[in-house]
């Protein structure tokens, strides 16, 4: 049976991807609120009609037939609003980061443990690409023997006349580290198998506008683990010319060979994206994956219905968040 959704939060356009996977598998969403006018608003209308917008979000809190929360709020009110929601009985998927603060990370755990709710946080760098579902099955199936090292790179474009003014403020968007590096970080855990890792470097900077002061332009963390090392690249120097908002990039580097995943584009050919490059000791090859599916919405759907734990371990979320924050605390603190 298909799920019945609403939404917290429309702040981040990334609530496109989550509520359009889910309702193309069958779920269901009346409702949404959100705490003030959202930049995305207009087209959230226009793509989702019939979702109703309600002014008290205690109608959607207390509605005993709804099963699950999308969030996407400003990312500094994702925790209280995920906390306020696990509190009402729904299980919660939310945009990352899906907290800013160590503090809310541990509100969010004692949650979880007091109340048994799922606290998802979809990183769609590895859940809504098709290419990592491929990697996955071709990681887990030994192609490239031991996993000991990942390189991600997360470069964006700027945009900052579509940019709100949160956008610009550290306190609410958490910071480059604790954004966008989540996905990286992610990434890095998953494919090395590691349950914790130690951040050895982080940077976070502003060096092309002074005149956003809140703003960070640029990221980097180094992370080691007892499975591998990883590096991180993350920025906002995306140029114009790119046919999109950025070249997400991931290399998997194994004991017996190597993967390349071009996510989103590949310069100097027409606009394809989902390209993945495979070398080990028989192949040499391009795998496109385009048509590769995204198992994490289905196996969400299933751990709601289920009470498992197939779309992501729980303590693989909070481990991502964990190192996230720890990362930009860790930047921050080295720039004074």
């Amino acid at each position: 049976m298909a799920l019945k959704l609403v939404v917290l939060g429309i702040d981040h356009g990334n609530i496109f991807g989550m509520l359009g996977n889910m309702t193309a598998r069958g779920c269901t969403c009346a409702a949404y609120w959100t705490a003030s006018d959202a930049v995305t608003e207009s087209k959230f209308n226009a793509t989702f009609p019939d979702v109703v917008k309600v002014n008290d979000r205690r109608r959607i809190l207390d509605d005993p037939s709804i099963d699950l929360i999308l969030i996407s709020a400003v990312p500094a009110d994702r925790a209280a609003l995920a906390i306020e929601a696990m509190q009402a009985g729904k299980d919660v998927m939310v945009d990352k980061p899906g907290c800013t603060t160590l503090e809310q990370l541990n509100e969010i755990k004692k949650t979880v443990a007091r109340t048994g709710r799922i606290w998802s946080v979809n990183f769609s760098e590895r859940f809504q690409v098709p290419a990592v579902t491929k990697a996955e099955e071709l990681v887990f199936g030994g192609a490239i023997g031991r996993v000991v090292q990942t390189v991600g790179l997360g470069p964006h474009k700027q945009n900052l006349k579509t940019r709100p003014d949160w956008f610009f403020d550290r306190e609410r968007y958490g910071g480059i580290l604790c954004d966008i590096a989540s996905h990286q970080i992610d990434q890095f855990l998953w494919f090395t198998g590691s349950d914790d890792a130690e951040v050895m470097h982080a940077a976070a900077e502003n060096t092309t506008r002074p005149d956003l002061p809140g703003f960070q332009d640029f990221g980097e963390v180094v992370l080691r683990s007892d499975q591998g090392r990883g590096y991180i690249r993350v920025d906002w120097f995306t140029p114009d010319g790119l046919p999109t908002w950025g070249d997400g990039r991931l290399f998997i580097q194994g004991t017996e060979g190597s993967i390349e995943l071009r996510k989103y584009t590949d310069i100097g050919r027409p606009h394809v994206t989902d390209s993945l490059f495979l070398v080990n000791s028989g192949k040499n090859e391009l795998i496109p994956c385009a048509d590769v599916p995204l198992p994490y919405f289905d196996r969400l759907i299933s751990d709601v219905q289920n009470r498992t734990e197939t779309a992501a371990p729980q303590a693989h979320t909070f481990k991502v968040m964990e190192l996230a924050i720890t990362a930009q605390m860790k930047a921050e603190a080295s720039a004074v």
